[in-house]
């Protein structure tokens, strides 16, 4: 009976411990996203800033304007306004993430002034298979985008893919994270396509 209670003691003190190492883990997890989530933030902005004029042809990062833009699913979005030096509005550059195989993807995804085509795809973030996955943020995979109409989602194939299609072909053995930035693409496009529509008519040409 005293080796039982013991036992049962030992496995209550091992239980507790482990409670406070992982509160302890936890807060020391979150003290280091407090101190560097705002640098991190930054970055990404000043990355988004430097790609912008290779997803919009003619664009320049210094006359970029960011704006917030209600999306359908009505929730404001941070969209990039791309402009060239002469003041001309050369497209869009939307924000868009979601859930990869191993984490989460950030994307930049040019679009034309219209909204009717892509003009260029960029992996802002994303922690990938190395070797595999990681390939979304290769040239060959990238630029399959650029050009790709939004009048129909995204597919992606395994196969070669026909000139003038929807489709995208995976990249071998990363089939999974092809998919998820297939899937980011085509959400960010359905959600704020007719918004920012709306923005670039204005209220009187609705």
């Amino acid at each position: 009976m005293k080796d039982e209670r013991s036992r049962h003691g030992g496995y209550v003190s091992q239980a507790w411990l482990v409670i406070l190492l992982a509160t302890l883990y936890g807060a020391a997890l979150a003290g280091v996203q407090t101190t560097l989530g705002p640098k991190i933030a930054q970055n990404k902005r000043n990355e988004t800033y430097d790609v912008i004029p290779t997803l919009i042809n003619g664009a320049d990062g210094t006359k970029t304007v960011e704006m917030m833009v209600a999306g359908t699913d009505g929730k404001e979005q941070q969209v990039y306004w791309a402009f060239a030096v002469d003041g001309s509005f050369k497209g869009w550059v939307l924000p868009a993430g979601g859930q990869g195989f191993a984490d989460r993807i950030d994307l930049l995804v040019g679009l034309d002034p219209q909204l009717s085509t892509i003009t260029g795809l960029y992996v802002l973030d994303q922690k990938e298979t190395p070797g595999l996955g990681n390939l979304i943020t290769g040239e060959d995979f990238q630029s399959q985008f650029a050009g790709k109409p939004t009048d129909n989602p995204l597919l992606v194939v395994k196969s070669d893919v026909p000139a003038g299609s929807n489709e995208i072909r995976a990249i071998s053995g990363a089939t999974i994270s092809s998919d998820s930035v297939a899937a980011i693409v085509n959400a960010a496009v359905a959600n704020l396509k007719e918004p920012l529509r709306q923005v670039r008519l204005g209220p009187a040409q609705k």
